[in-house]
């Protein structure tokens, strides 16, 4: 099966934002852009105007991971903009189910983020208007945080549902993603990854997502949701 690697561009180097970008091209599968507002979560990243000149300027799809408030008025946007996904948190959103048709409709695949403290057994029923579930390994709004390995009884859930229902719908992780717990991931039921420091962070970041890739693959290919 196909796994992914999105390298999280929160941990580049923001002064040469286009050139960071094209470090992982042809060997990351997306670009994670965490737009934050300082209202949703303590921290203020980029907005729709960055977003939509990467877009134009990079050659890699962009994956849009929202962590703003009223998800319903602005998520749209990201997509009619370009971005090839768009993640919003359902703890954002007034309506989820129709936020995540606004954004198929603006052409996007539609994602939903959960926080650490929000529980996926509330939210099962929008699962078959989505393209992804993204699950948060961490407290979304900074990054470089550690891995909270609690949050993967949540994969396994959400893996189990997909499985059972057999739908076509991404699982991502995103928060403290690194060689030493990718694998745990993709264990329990993953199969979309974002990685940030653990990539930009190195002196090679083309090696270091190759490297994330097998250990994903292998834990997964011997995992009990591929069996």
């Amino acid at each position: 099966m196909g796994l992914r690697i999105s390298p999280s561009i929160l941990s580049a180097d923001f002064g040469h934002l286009v050139d960071e970008c094209e470090r992982v091209s042809g060997a990351a599968d997306w670009l994670h852009v965490d737009v934050m507002d300082n209202h949703f979560v303590p921290n203020l990243t980029l907005g729709l105007p960055i977003v939509e000149s990467l877009i134009a300027q990079v050659t890699t799809p962009i994956d849009c991971h929202l962590m703003i408030s009223d998800a319903d008025r602005w998520a749209p946007g990201y997509a009619e903009a370009g971005a090839a996904s768009v993640t919003f948190h359902v703890e954002a959103a007034a309506n989820p189910r129709q936020v995540a048709r606004d954004i198929r409709a603006a052409g996007a695949r539609a994602g939903m983020a959960i926080k650490p403290g929000t529980r996926i057994e509330e939210y099962i029923d929008v699962i078959d208007e989505l393209d992804m579930v993204l699950i948060m390994t961490v407290e979304p709004g900074f990054g470089g945080q550690s891995f909270m390995s609690d949050q993967l009884a949540k994969v396994r859930t959400l893996r189990e549902v997909i499985k059972n229902k057999d739908l076509d719908v991404w699982i991502q992780v995103d928060g403290g993603v690194s060689v030493k717990t990718i694998e745990q991931c993709a264990d329990a039921g993953a199969d979309t990854f974002v990685a940030g420091s653990a990539v930009y962070n190195t002196q090679d970041p083309v090696a270091a997502i190759a490297q994330l890739r097998t250990l994903a693959e292998t834990a997964s290919d011997s995992s009990w949701w591929c069996k």
